[in-house]
């Protein structure tokens, strides 16, 4: 892994803040409230926590920030098959791209995976 100069260098922070406004763009007409609410605030955090890590300054930091972006995207993931489920059972059309998102989130959450490993194998390295 090269060296990051700033969190906007970080494929997963690119890839966050454009899942973050694919998830606003579907969600722009939904008349729930409260999960369309939630979503956006989840999809948000994922590329937040990880700027915010970044800006700590300190590997464990860093580390600790990434672990609450991950768990941010397991939360949007399951957020992401509750509102498809009860669009169905409503007959509502699906969210766009709702397949699409979910599949990115098995990512992003794997990417964030793969960079917490390597902070800690760095880390360890070190100490």
């Amino acid at each position: 892994m090269s060296e990051i100069e700033t969190f906007e260098d970080l494929e997963v922070w690119k890839r966050g803040c454009n899942l973050a406004v694919d998830v606003h763009v579907a969600l722009a007409d939904s008349k729930d409230f409260a999960l369309r609410s939630q979503m956006e605030r989840s999809s948000l955090s994922i590329p937040c926590n990880i700027a915010e890590g970044a800006e700590r300054d300190t590997t464990p930091e860093f580390i600790r920030f990434l672990r609450i972006s991950k768990g941010s995207c397991g939360e949007l993931r399951t957020q992401l098959y509750v509102a498809d489920r009860v669009r169905q059972r409503l007959g509502a059309p699906p969210l766009d791209r709702t397949r699409e998102m979910i599949a990115e989130t098995r990512i992003i959450s794997k990417m964030l995976q793969a960079l917490i490993n390597s902070l800690l194998r760095r880390l360890n390295k070190n100490s």
